[in-house]
């Protein structure tokens, strides 16, 4: 009786994989040659947005985007080929969907991130900006992630979710820039001269800007030096050259004109009891 048992299951799981091995077949098939077409589409579509000329930031979300949707209906597909319910399919997905949802909450924060950031456009591909503790120019706006390339050549992947709720400093909304210094000189020194040079420095520099007109005066009567605050306009691509500049001329100028940049510095005294 057993044998007779085992006989009638094994023909049972026979004719089972002769029913469904070439729906089975068909399906993997349908998938493979599916998952080429959703390339192809999305290559396309980048492809005629670029000759479009669409807006950059909104060419990876809409083709990941989309990317995501049809692999989604390919996969609908796919299972109703196997001969599963769809009813039944969709009822289980929506549940999973729900389930996966409340466990993924902060994946579905920074797709929301990723739509605030599209459509109040705080920053676009190509500026540089500062947020979350990072310095970078913006390279790309995922679904869930924007990428950030840092000045010394570091890829930075922050989540949408906190870039667009948390404070961010973007540096390229502005066509000019303010670069604010501070020099030091010790009080024996001349005040009028060590302004006059400062002044020279910024008139002759050509990347410094005549109007709005820079800014020269004494800052503080410091612990050890007297401090002048410096403050000159320029072109936002500009600033650096303009500060780096600065740094390196006015302790040239300043000791070819015997003016010294004071240093803090502390007296210790010995008492022998």
């Amino acid at each position: 009786m057993d044998l007779n048992k085992m006989f009638e299951k094994s023909d049972q799981l026979w004719t089972m994989a002769l029913e469904y091995a070439p729906k089975l077949l068909l399906a993997i098939l349908t998938l493979i040659i599916g998952l080429w077409i959703v390339k192809m589409i999305t290559k396309g579509i980048a492809k005629l947005m670029d000759k479009n000329e669409l807006d950059p930031t909104l060419k990876p979300f809409i083709v990941s985007m989309l990317s995501i949707l049809l692999k989604i209906m390919l996969f609908i597909a796919v299972v109703g080929m196997v001969g599963v319910q769809m009813t039944s399919f969709i009822a289980i997905l929506g549940a999973a969907g729900l389930a996966v949802g409340m466990a993924l909450s902060g994946t579905l924060q920074n797709f929301a991130g990723g739509v605030m950031i599209l459509i109040f456009k705080p920053f676009k591909v190509g500026d540089l900006l500062e947020a979350q503790g990072y310095l970078g120019v913006v390279k790309e706006i995922q679904l869930f992630n924007t990428i950030l390339l840092s000045l010394d050549n570091k890829t930075i992947i922050i989540p949408n979710g906190g870039l667009s709720t948390g404070s961010m400093i973007n540096y390229s909304t502005q066509s000019t820039r303010r670069v604010d210094m501070t020099f030091g000189i010790g009080y024996s020194d001349d005040i009028d001269k060590a302004k006059g040079i400062l002044e020279g420095l910024l008139a002759n520099h050509p990347k410094v800007l005549k109007d709005p007109v820079h800014f020269i005066a004494v800052l503080e009567l410091a612990d050890s030096s007297v401090n002048f605050t410096v403050r000159a306009w320029v072109n936002a691509a500009d600033y650096w050259e303009v500060f780096f500049y600065m740094q390196e001329t006015v302790k040239k100028e300043f000791d070819k004109n015997d003016i010294g940049i004071p240093f803090p510095q502390r007296d210790i005294h010995v008492y022998n009891h």
